[in-house]
């Protein structure tokens, strides 16, 4: 057999050190470990995952038959990857997994998700919302950024939710992540496109797929004393939803840039803000039973500028997907229509681009701030759209690209441009998600939140002491998630264990 050597110098497991050696593939360790555990070690770390996890008394004896069962046959995967006959203290260092890192396993993979800290945010809170457009809070990310983020993201998280628990009519009961705010309205849009009326006869289960208006959103106020005095001032939060029926996928399908309403539009001035057709369809089309998604928004954000009127007050519109190319609209609208009308600032996830450079130069100038969490295995982030101003943020680069290219971007109708400040993260870094995750889980907004959660620069690992449980992307994108982290183990759902898998701690632990 071919032999193995180790590039680095050193590895470091579980508080024990190895050498390498340049002439040979054996680990040379610093303190003396057995290389073969004995089978006592063995049953004594197994019993400890069976107390870490609590596992009901009733399940002992079928314990110690699988325990028995385990080492005599190697069935488990470390076994079947025969880890052992390459390194072999390898071996005895995941056989020497501790109670602590086991606790840890347990909490992440709960149910419940545990979140960092609040912190008194002050006079801070204008920072947060963009003031400085973000500079210095990104790479590294500050810590109350990065909880605000997840804080918005499990927002969108109610709204689709909510929607999903009756999606043929209106959410009753919205449970909302944080008992600090209301629900004062509920938001609807209105598709443009028209479908036969056989497709609901063929799909009559499916109906909500084909409605020509759909719930995709709600806004929600900030109503107790005490979160007002550590938030700094009293927050409206705007949630939108991502595409869910079938005539919001049509809409997302109309990729064309078309002019935004003007008091005085010159159509021959081909430096006007544009827009995607299909995403400024569902945002200002009305019905006879409704009126659009932007006037209702509007109306609701001036009656409640007007009732807290002397207050310290702040807009955050926050969505993922689709929802958050219309919080771009939103956000646009409301600066523009709303008398007085609060500091207002975007915060989104895995956004498409929404319209041209024009388009961006009108918010930057309103005075919106739009801060954009980008997943960068994420497609959507990259669409609709030829030519893009991708660059226009970097240090040292002048936005005129040249004569032809500027001609080109602005009587090209697919010349798109996105808006805003970046936070990027990468798929890559989260020692729990595959590094080839699938187009869905890319896309998927918990998995953002997980990267957010786990972010700290774009040139450190994850973030060892991350909060969040990942016990939800274990039920939703289970095949996207690493072997060792799938839980086949742990079926912490019915409080005991089932099948005692190997399960690693986390590479950042």
């Amino acid at each position: 057999m071919q032999t193995l050597t180790p590039n680095t110098d050193l590895f470091h497991a579980k508080g024990r050190y190895f050498t390498c050696s340049t002439q040979t593939s054996t680990f040379i360790p610093t303190k003396p470990l057995s290389v073969f555990p004995t089978r006592k070690t063995n049953r004594e770390h197994l019993k400890n995952l069976e107390n870490v996890l609590k596992t009901s008394s009733n399940s002992t004896d079928s314990f110690d038959n699988k325990l028995s069962s385990r080492q005599d046959k190697s069935t488990t995967l470390l076994g079947g990857l025969n880890l052992a006959r390459l390194w072999p203290q390898m071996k005895a260092a995941v056989d020497e997994m501790s109670p602590k890192n086991l606790k840890r396993l347990q909490r992440l993979l709960s149910k419940s998700s545990e979140r960092s800290p609040k912190n008194k945010l002050g006079s801070k809170w204008r920072e947060l919302h963009g003031s400085n457009n973000w500079a210095g809070l990104l790479d590294p990310l500050d810590e109350n950024l990065r909880r605000e983020l997840v804080r918005y993201g499990e927002f969108v998280q109610a709204a689709y939710h909510a929607f999903h628990s009756d999606p043929e009519g209106s959410p009753r009961d919205m449970a909302l992540p944080d008992g600090s705010y209301k629900v004062t309205k509920s938001l609807y849009a209105t598709s443009s496109v028209r479908l036969p009326k056989w497709i609901d006869d063929v799909a009559p289960d499916l109906r909500w797929m084909t409605k020509q208006t759909s719930w995709v959103g709600y806004v929600a106020v900030c109503d107790d004393p005490r979160e007002i005095r550590r938030m700094g001032r009293r927050e409206i939060v705007i949630a939108l939803r991502g595409t869910a029926t079938l005539l919001e996928w049509s809409e997302n399908f109309r990729p064309n840039l078309v002019s935004m309403p003007e008091p005085k539009p010159d159509p021959s001035d081909p430096t006007r803000p544009k827009v995607e057709c299909g995403f400024n369809s569902l945002y200002t089309t009305g019905s006879q039973n409704a009126p659009s998604l932007a006037d209702s928004l509007v109306a609701e954000i001036s009656r409640l500028v007007d009732r807290y009127a002397g207050e310290e007050l702040s807009i955050s519109v926050t969505g993922h997907s689709l929802g958050a190319a219309i919080a771009l609209l939103a956000a646009d609208d409301i600066a523009e229509r709303v008398p007085q009308a609060p500091p207002v600032s975007v915060f989104s996830f895995g956004g498409p681009r929404v319209g041209n450079r024009e388009f961006a130069d009108r918010l930057d100038s309103k005075g919106v701030k739009v801060l954009r969490v980008v997943n960068s295995q994420d497609v959507v982030t990259k669409v609709p759209g030829i030519f893009t101003d991708n660059d226009k943020n970097k240090q040292g680069q002048n936005r005129n690209t040249g004569g032809i290219m500027e001609m080109v971007e602005k009587n090209n109708p697919w010349a798109y441009s996105h808006v805003g400040a970046e936070l990027r993260l990468d798929m890559k870094m989260s020692p729990y998600l595959k590094p080839n995750a699938d187009v869905a889980c890319c896309h998927d907004l918990e998995a953002y939140l997980h990267l957010v959660d786990g972010f700290l620069a774009s040139n450190c690992p994850f973030r060892a002491n991350a909060k969040r449980s990942v016990r939800k992307l274990l039920d939703e994108q289970r095949s996207n998630v690493k072997v060792l982290y799938t839980g086949k183990s742990l079926k912490l759902y019915r409080g005991t264990v089932l099948d005692y898998g190997d399960v690693l701690p986390s590479p950042s632990s």
